[in-house]
């Protein structure tokens, strides 16, 4: 580690300016910046830590039938908090690493990190969330640009994801021990005008949609829908933990599980 300077805003305004400065990065819950800095893969002057921001904190439904999360909200948080509003989210939320990565990580810092392994991107890209900055609102299906990749411009900064709430949900992982990401995770959410399925950890693209599940499910929301259907290993990550092949595999596996669990 080497020596940098932490300053700790009260508000988003305040946040938003200490991010000005070219040498100055956002902490969020530190889960994947910390290891960063460890290694020296990054070396920012100053850390804005937004885990004191009140009002980037917290779960609230809308009028609107959405569940309404802080950036700055913890893993643990938003998985007793949804508990009953949205048990899919929450349960999510709740298998995300241990206990230690759940108190500290944060919904705003996985989502603007986005790893191609992540929970809540799948979260986000299969409930049609929106992602709330401190200058816009995009849209989960215009936020994510590839592995690592987002559509947050420089300084920008995730204030709020509002997740509308489905009629039923459900998300499986296959984990990987070691790290207790994602080897391959589906998310699977049905609402009144259709079905919404969100895979993550498999692509080299990082997280998607498998549309051709999504119409099955839509017809007929039960695992036998998705009898026939494969999604091809070209663009599958392939590494010690699994081939292309493997993971190709697993979505469907994943896909038709969470369809059982959510009906």
């Amino acid at each position: 580690m080497y020596a940098f300077d932490i300053e700790q805003p009260k508000t988003i305004a305040e946040a938003v300016a200490a991010l000005a400065s070219d040498e100055a990065q956002a902490l969020g819950g530190g889960q994947t910046l910390i290891p960063t800095l460890k290694q020296r893969l990054a070396s920012p002057e100053t850390l804005i830590s937004l885990t004191g921001i009140s009002e980037m904190q917290g779960v609230c439904l809308s009028d609107r039938g959405e569940l309404c999360v802080g950036g700055a909200t913890t893993h643990a948080e938003v998985a007793r908090m949804a508990a009953k509003s949205f048990p899919g989210l929450s349960g999510l939320a709740g298998h995300i690493g241990d206990p230690a990565v759940r108190n500290r990580g944060t919904v705003g810092g996985s989502l603007a990190n986005n790893d191609p392994s992540a929970c809540y991107p799948a979260a986000a890209l299969g409930t049609g969330a929106t992602i709330k900055t401190d200058r816009r609102e995009i849209s989960a299906d215009d936020y994510f640009q590839g592995m690592f990749a987002t559509d947050l411009q420089e300084g920008e900064i995730i204030t709020e994801v509002r997740f509308p709430i489905p009629e039923v949900s459900n998300y499986q992982k296959f984990l990987q021990p070691a790290s207790r990401f994602a080897l391959v995770g589906v998310f699977v959410a049905k609402y009144p005008d259709g079905v919404r399925v969100a895979v993550t950890g498999a692509s080299e693209d990082g997280v998607f949609r498998w549309t051709e599940a999504e119409r099955a499910l839509s017809a007929s929301f039960e695992p036998a829908s998705l009898e026939g259907l494969s999604i091809p290993a070209d663009g599958m990550i392939g590494d010690i933990h699994g081939t292309p092949e493997y993971r190709a595999h697993l979505i469907g596996v994943m896909t038709r599980r969470a369809v059982a669990a959510a009906s």
